[in-house]
């Protein structure tokens, strides 16, 4: 692999202005594509085969006006004054006459007729129903929506807006993520010690990650996505896309620190041995996220397959992109010689002058002094940190976890306060009686609400409507829980075990569907799935690291350190986001339980980047133990070496995804804080600390492999040893940016 790593990363260099003209011509078209021709993305979160997919397929299909999208408009009147006031109806009357009017609307209740008041007259809502599915409203009409609603704003009622048309979209490239990349640079420029080095990653990560999220874009026009996708697609492209680029600047300026080093030949040096890196951790991402596809749910498997296509785009402009960069700047890049003598002569250190990756060895050093106390504290540290993971509970996003000042959020609070915490869980039985006998329809729709309206967790019990045939027939259900208590949850299974027995018994199909049975399915569904998609992860990392390190006991750490990194960065979102610590200064709006899909996505993403920073420091403790065969310096060298840039990289990416960790999105602000979290663990407590500790009680047995299985692993060598003598093909020492010229035979 280094061989033709060093051969590309030389080809790229020398050959630079055609390799900058593809990728820029690569933008462009990605561009254009996805501005002009991109599709739109869904705020549902569709999983085909669950009860209540199945629902709500079949009444788009055979009662759509129970399928529209809906807008909840929530009244409630000021202190001292009920909305059967004079004033308040007219208000009231004006605004539904409004709200009729709205392009796409074929229904409108009224809350005097329907009963839609609560109890002390102070608060009401009407439902207008549209004639297509929420994704499809346009903004247009949604607009014309909210200015509907001015007359009984004027009046002086608070109007809010609920339902599944008001669910706003997730927005990127706000002043947060501007803060995050701005944090990255100024990392960057204290890792490189330069200016110019520090904006070619940013650079070169801008541009893969254009390409990338522009064209799943693009692809949104022919594949159904989540508004998430492109979100995760840009978090991830724009991280991995700086700390690839990271890996291989630092080690070209690294080698250009020796002043016989002459350029071409460090940058495909750097291209071969921390490009090798960086293909392997990249590899490992891109397989980790498509490995999402396993667990049978399309929208993420969507989402994984977005991300890893841009990631697959980060590694591609690392191994091209960054050499030919590198070529244009050739000398600037070479770290400057301080003066040899007076106080600026640099800094001292008991006498000697301090060399970079000073503070490194000294790390390192500490931790293979003191192995033995440095893994009881950290183990202990991090099981303590993933205790709250015991008590995690999955849902789906609600309006309750909407920002605090948004309409949503507003709207939810204001039906809990007027109908109980379990208006907001509403339930629906859809009933297909397309097989029963027509005389029969009526007798058995009765039979179920009935048996629905029993059950003591049930609060009302709304009247049935029905086709005009009769052959399907809609029941909401109040429960008496909010959408979040396990008492609702177990409403639900217990409603699919008998209450709807009456329909099956006449030869018909029933469902207990709705948001609320959505979010319960789903998360079953996911909950299933993760035993194999952990599986599939573990054997990844044991057979990639055995693979890159010639090892058993390396592969085998390193999954242990990763599970005890999502384990912890677990307990850490369960603790602020389901119990509701530290809510005001994340803004969390709203205690509740994660995102179904998030533990999923946490461990695909979180299992690659923490096999970055696995690959980038161990492969230089294994390159200084292939060459010197001392175990306990190889540690200690590897820390030296790579401990600045991981360093470096995980503070990157935790500024990143930092910056989406105040998104008003509810569900893009807990992956941002879970993703921040855990490659802040894994950097610091497992990779930088557990690692060095562990491999030096492991001594040579760390890098042992039976003989047998060493004969039948092939070789990758991302050590470099079949690079050719430094100097060999020029022998001398470039002083310019890399002239273009033929490659020789023996390089190919």
């Amino acid at each position: 692999m280094a061989k033709r790593l060093y051969a590309l990363g030389r080809w790229a260099a020398r050959r630079r202005g055609r390799v900058l003209a593809v990728w820029v011509l690569l933008l462009a078209v990605a561009a254009g594509l996805g501005t002009t021709l991109g599709g739109k993305v869904t705020t549902e979160f569709s999983v085909p085969g669950i009860e209540s997919q199945q629902a709500q397929d079949l009444l788009k299909e055979k009662f759509p006006q129970a399928a529209g999208g809906t807008a909840r408009v929530v009244f409630a009147a000021h202190e001292g004054t009920k909305l059967s006031g004079e004033k308040e109806r007219r208000a009231i009357a004006a605004t539904l006459k409004d709200v009729a009017a709205v392009p796409g609307v074929i229904t409108v209740s009224d809350p005097a007729k329907t009963g839609a008041v609560s109890k002390d007259g102070t608060i009401g809502y009407a439902d207008a129903v549209f004639g297509k599915p929420a994704d499809n409203v346009p903004q247009s009409a949604k607009d014309r929506l909210d200015d509907a609603l001015d007359p009984a704003r004027k009046a002086g009622l608070e109007v809010e807006l609920g339902g599944t048309v008001s669910t706003p979209a997730p927005e990127v490239g706000g002043p947060a993520e501007v803060v995050g990349v701005v944090v990255a640079f100024v990392v960057l420029a204290l890792a490189l010690s330069s200016l110019v080095a520090a904006g070619l990653p940013l650079v070169t990560a801008l541009v893969g990650v254009g390409i990338g999220v522009m064209t799943v874009q693009f692809l949104s026009r022919f594949v159904e996505m989540t508004n998430t996708a492109t979100v995760l697609a840009l978090m991830i492209g724009l991280a991995v896309g700086i700390d690839y680029a990271l890996f291989i600047v630092s080690r070209h300026r690294e080698q250009l620190a020796d002043p016989e080093q002459d350029v071409p030949d460090s940058i495909a040096r750097a291209t071969a041995t921390a490009g090798s890196a960086v293909t392997f951790a990249g590899v490992t991402v891109i397989i980790a996220l498509a490995a999402l596809s396993t667990a049978g749910i399309p929208f993420l498997t969507v989402m994984g397959l977005a991300a890893a296509g841009t990631v697959l785009v980060a590694v591609l402009v690392a191994l091209t992109l960054v050499p030919a960069l590198l070529g244009f700047l050739g000398e600037r890049l070479r770290p400057k010689s301080g003066p040899k003598s007076g106080r600026s002569a640099g800094k001292k250190v008991a006498g000697r002058e301090r060399k970079p990756g000073a503070w490194g060895l000294a790390w390192g050093r500490l931790m293979t002094r003191f192995p033995i106390p440095v893994l009881v504290v950290s183990v202990l540290g991090l099981l303590a940190l993933a205790l709250p993971a015991t008590g995690l509970r999955l849902g789906l996003p609600s309006n309750e976890t909407q920002p605090a000042a948004s309409t949503q959020h507003k709207s939810y609070e204001l039906l809990t306060e007027g109908f109980g915490p379990g208006f907001n869980a509403t339930l629906v039985v859809v009933v297909d009686g397309t097989r029963v006998p027509a005389a029969q329809r009526e007798t058995v729709v009765k039979q179920v609400a009935g048996a629905v309206g029993k059950d003591p967790d049930i609060a009302t019990v709304a009247p049935p409507t029905a086709t005009e045939d009769g052959a399907i027939t809609v029941i909401g259900v109040v429960p008496k829980t909010g959408p979040d208590d396990r008492k609702t949850t177990d409403l639900v299974h217990r409603l699919r075990d008998h209450a709807v027995t009456p329909v099956t018994d006449a030869g018909g199909t029933a469902y207990v569907a709705g948001a609320t049975a959505a979010g319960i399915d789903v998360s079953a569904k996911l909950s299933s799935a993760l035993p194999l998609f952990v599986t599939i992860i573990v054997v990844l990392a044991l057979l990639l690291l055995m693979l890159a390190f010639r090892s058993l006991l390396v592969p085998l750490k390193a999954v242990l350190g990763f599970l005890l990194s999502i384990a912890a960065s677990l307990g850490a979102i369960v603790w602020v986001f389901q119990d509701g610590n530290l809510s005001g200064l994340f803004q969390v709006a709203a205690a509740a339980p994660i995102a179904s899909f998030v533990p999923v996505l946490l461990i695909g993403v979180l299992f690659g980047l923490a096999m970055d920073y696995e690959v980038f420091l161990v492969s230089r403790m294994r390159e200084h133990f292939h060459h010197h065969g001392d175990a306990r310096a190889a540690v200690e060298h590897g820390v030296e070496r790579s401990g600045r840039v991981v360093t470096a990289a995980a503070l990157i990416m935790a500024a990143v995804f930092g910056g989406f960790i105040f998104n008003h999105d509810p569900t893009v602000k807990s992956i941002g804080f879970a993703l921040t979290v855990g490659v802040l663990i894994d950097a610091f407590v497992v990779r930088l600390t557990i690692v060095p500790a562990l491999l030096s009680l492991l001594g040579r047995h760390a890098w042992a492999l039976p003989k047998w299985l060493d004969r039948a692993v092939p070789n990758v060598d991302i050590e470099g040893d079949s690079l050719p003598p430094r100097g060999a093909d020029t022998g001398r020492t470039e002083t310019a940016p890399v002239a273009a010229e033929p490659v020789p035979a023996d390089k190919s």
